[in-house]
């Protein structure tokens, strides 16, 4: 016959203390599963447009720290990797930032503008390669339909047959088709278009300066060594990526040249003291209680590691218990902040194991503190 755990006994005694416990972890860990989303979600966001190129080494200059804060460097420099060993092609690509404007409210915002000849193929994505040819006419651009709602319902209105013609930079463009990339902290939106057409909308840009090297090997060319070669040799005027280091790169400057992943750090590990502090009352309040209890099971030779394992059991069920109602507030959270933002944040069986091992951790905490007034248990006391 299995015996129900004294601790659990305990815990559902008074239902409506053991409901405001629960309610409090799920609290906390509504905060850091939010935080941790957020964070993550930045990250991926940041690193959308470096993952959808289809390139095998990267080329920026020294002086670029992200893909929100570009420097230009010679186009000259893209085409001297040419000359090296295991490099078959190279694409030279062009990137700013000007004010999109809403083709039905008429309202501006800032949009990143990618432009690269459309001879190449730069991007892995379907949609942007099958619209080539409409990005060669002449004050084309193709949009990113999951671009944020502000910029106008562009890829409901293109798919339902309707012309877009709009402004970026104050140049009238149109939208020949839509592809889908994502909004990210730093664009909240983008569109491609060939590389004149990029030089027409921004016509101050010198077409010999370029912010992207892309490099694509021939097959069978080792990424590392043909990388380590081009940084060797090529001059110290531009810094040369494997297509994995250029998204560390990225993220780095996300996670460290910036407050937001610190603060996004700071929020979650703000959730954990909540829920040390909110459990630790629950469990301190619980031993009070029960002290003469405690008192007695001393009397009748428990010793006192057996006390403090009741006390732990305690901490544990209740952290796995208000963890279930936490993760799926989270989930649902995690929906609506998807369709307001656009940001790919989703649960993963990562980020969902890394709060419970601190949901857990909080709890035994709080436990081991709360354990502390055992100490008042005398049997003395009640005899």
């Amino acid at each position: 016959m299995i015996k129900t755990p004294l601790a659990w006994l305990q815990l559902s005694r008074s239902k409506s203390r053991l409901l405001v416990a629960l309610a409090g972890i799920s609290f906390a860990d509504i905060l850091m599963f939010m935080q941790l989303g957020f964070r993550e979600a930045l990250f991926e966001s940041a690193v959308t447009p470096h993952r959808a190129m289809d390139g095998d080494i990267f080329l920026i200059s020294t002086q670029s720290t992200a893909l929100i804060a570009m420097k230009t460097f010679s186009r000259r420099r893209l085409y001297q990797t040419l000359a090296f060993d295991g490099v078959a092609s190279v694409s030279p690509v062009y990137l700013n930032f000007g004010l999109w404007k809403n083709h039905v409210k008429r309202n501006t915002r800032g949009i990143m503008v990618v432009g690269f000849n459309p001879g190449d193929r730069v991007f892995n994505t379907p949609e942007i390669n099958q619209n080539l040819d409409q990005i060669k006419l002449p004050d084309v651009v193709l949009f990113d339909s999951e671009s944020r709602e502000q910029f106008g319902p562009v890829g409901e209105d293109f798919k339902l047959g309707k012309t877009i013609s709009t402004e970026v930079a104050s140049r009238r463009v149109k939208v020949g088709g839509i592809f889908k990339m994502g909004a990210s902290f730093g664009a909240d939106g983008t569109i491609v278009t060939s590389d004149l057409n990029f030089l027409r909308i921004f016509n101050r840009s010198d077409p010999g300066l370029i912010d992207i090297g892309i490099v694509k090997l021939k097959p069978g060319a080792d990424v590392q060594i043909v990388t380590k070669n081009l940084r060797d040799n090529l001059p110290k005027d531009v810094r040369v990526f494997s297509h994995e280091e250029f998204m560390d790169f990225e993220k780095l400057y996300w996670q460290e040249g910036t407050a937001i992943g610190f603060i996004f750090t700071l929020g979650t590990a703000m959730g954990f003291i909540v829920g040390i502090v909110i459990v630790y009352q629950i469990l301190s309040t619980d031993v009070a209680d029960h002290l003469p209890e405690y008192a007695t099971l001393k009397a009748m030779g428990y010793k006192q590691i057996f006390l403090l394992n009741i006390v732990l059991q305690e901490a544990l069920i209740l952290s796995v218990l208000g963890f279930i109602p936490g993760t799926g507030i989270s989930i649902l959270l995690y929906g609506l902040t998807k369709n307001a933002t656009s940001l790919p944040i989703i649960m993963t069986v990562a980020r969902a194991t890394q709060v419970l091992t601190l949901t857990i951790i909080m709890c035994l905490i709080s436990g081991a503190l709360a354990v502390r007034k055992l100490g008042a248990a005398d049997p003395a006391d009640i005899f």
